[in-house]
């Protein structure tokens, strides 16, 4: 059987959420990874994400506006990396 190609993430999860994907992933008798990639996959099939969602979704990050002000900085400065060179 032959395996597509996908793009590989790291995600980390806070303690509680943590400890519900392995307590999910022993239930279902499988590896938590399989089980996070499988739950991530359909939330992102369910996903209908217009402009307003977008914005709530990522005002929701903590310290992201922090990150994203210091990175600003960071460019404005010349220390950033062109996309077509990552």
């Amino acid at each position: 059987m032959a395996r597509s190609e996908g793009s590989r993430i790291n995600v980390t999860l806070d303690a509680e959420h943590a400890q519900r994907l392995k307590r999910m992933a022993e239930q279902a008798h499988t590896g938590e990874g399989t089980l996070a990639r499988s739950l991530l996959s359909r939330a992102i099939d369910e996903a209908e994400i217009d402009g307003r969602t977008m914005v709530e979704i990522l005002n929701g990050i903590p310290g992201a506006t922090g990150r994203l002000e210091r990175a600003r900085q960071e460019s404005a400065r010349g220390e950033g990396i062109p996309l077509d060179e990552l």
